[in-house]
């Protein structure tokens, strides 16, 4: 399950691609817009100004400005910084341990297939496209 956090990283790229063409978006004005917590926000604009989705200034007239084209973000790419896995089952998750029922598992391909599928969706899709 996707988790607030993704879903308002989600919804605050939308928001700074919507609203940057008259300057830096200020993340009080996206947090009004969205009607989400400020103080929230605050804790994940940081990852996406670290990993090179945004760029911000501060003082009068800062805010926030993609980096990008909006057709250049893919929605996997947003989610899979704000989201410790995207993976279906644990056991798929990166780094999980080895399961001791792998090898008999009727069931890990499936999940594996699952996995595949709803990220290549996710890859399929950009800001642009929900914009």
């Amino acid at each position: 399950m996707i988790s607030t956090r993704g879903r308002y990283a989600l919804r605050v790229m939308l928001d700074i691609a919507a609203n940057q063409k008259e300057g830096y978006v200020p993340m009080k004005d996206v947090a009004n817009r969205q009607g989400l917590s400020l103080k929230y926000l605050e804790q994940i604009i940081p990852s996406l100004s670290k990993n090179g989705l945004i760029v911000g200034i501060q003082g009068k007239g800062g805010g926030y400005r993609l980096t990008r084209d909006v057709e250049e973000y893919k929605i996997g790419e947003i989610l899979r910084l704000t989201e410790k896995d995207l993976v279906s089952v644990s056991c798929l998750a990166p780094g999980a341990p080895e399961c001791e029922r792998r090898a008999d598992c009727k069931t890990v391909a499936f999940w594996a297939g699952l996995d595949k599928a709803m990220n290549d969706y996710m890859d399929s899709k950009t800001l642009a496209d929900l914009l």
